[in-house]
């Protein structure tokens, strides 16, 4: 098990969420992913797209201007 971390800053909607699928398909199960963001809109897309996807999100904060999703792979893609 590793952490990583996807910066997103400066993209909008969907990029977060493409960009957080293509660094989930690089890691294995048991992995953890820090999406750094600071489109607003990824603290709902990101734990949508989790959900579909069978990962889980095991945090979200929003601090100053960003947006940081905690995501945990739970399958290997």
């Amino acid at each position: 098990m590793a952490h990583f971390e996807l910066d997103a800053r400066r993209m909008f909607c969907p990029m977060p969420v493409i960009r957080t699928q293509d660094k989930i398909k690089e890691l294995s199960a048991g992995d953890t992913l820090d999406v750094i963001c600071t489109d607003p809109g990824a603290l709902h897309d990101i734990p949508a797209w989790c959900r579909i996807n069978g990962h889980i999100v095991l945090q979200t904060k929003e601090l100053n201007d960003e947006v940081i999703v905690k995501v945990e792979v739970c399958i290997d893609a």
